[in-house]
């Protein structure tokens, strides 16, 4: 939760109670406008110097190939952490998916880790659908899906689904969000992690 949300309202009130509607039609003016703000860059990248490098993992992936994070150095890397009853995540698959074919050949390599508890026994399913019922949206993703463990979960402070991350070239996290991504903005942010 912003803290937008957790103080503005009770600002607003504070500010009607103490000085009448004309504060009050300000202050809210200023909040709308502060939110829009942040609506424009919803997630941006955390500087190349600040950066931290992100936690290797060895897992198996559907087909039986290991995923090994630290072979893919020399790539940007979107890690998707999702789960078959996740809603939001389940919006997000299509994207990536798009992603993954627009932005390969340039160096994109996406990575879905799913956080099933019990793991193959419903994303295999999962997976063979190709269409979810829920939101209509394409499930045959082509890049590698693994399982993934609350140590690992741990290890990327994943606290809510779905939770998305941007590794650069060198293996460092440019960006880690929690909900659902801007689908034009993390496009942005991928276009300029591959330059």
């Amino acid at each position: 939760m912003t803290l937008y949300r957790l103080f503005a309202g009770p600002a607003l009130l504070l500010a009607f109670l103490l000085s009448g509607p004309a504060p009050l039609e300000q202050a809210s003016a200023q909040a709308v406008k502060g939110n829009s703000a942040n609506q424009n860059n919803p997630h941006p990248l955390t500087p190349s110097a600040l950066r931290k490098r992100a936690p290797n993992f060895i897992l198996t992936d559907a087909k039986g190939a290991t995923v090994n994070l630290s072979t893919y150095k020399g790539k940007v890397v979107l890690l998707d952490f999702w789960a078959t009853w996740c809603g939001g995540c389940k919006t997000e698959i299509p994207w990536y998916m798009e992603f993954d074919t627009k932005y390969k050949d340039q160096g994109l390599a996406v990575i879905g880790v799913s956080m099933d508890e019990d793991g193959w026994k419903s994303v295999r399913p999962f997976l063979a659908l190709k269409k979810d019922p829920e939101t209509g949206g394409n499930t045959a993703m082509q890049y590698p899906v693994v399982i993934g463990s609350e140590s690992l979960g741990k290890q990327y402070h994943l606290t809510s689904m779905p939770m998305t991350l941007l590794i650069d070239r060198e293996g460092r996290i440019a960006v880690s969000h929690s909900g659902m991504v801007d689908k034009d903005a993390w496009e942005s942010d991928i276009r300029s992690l591959l330059k």
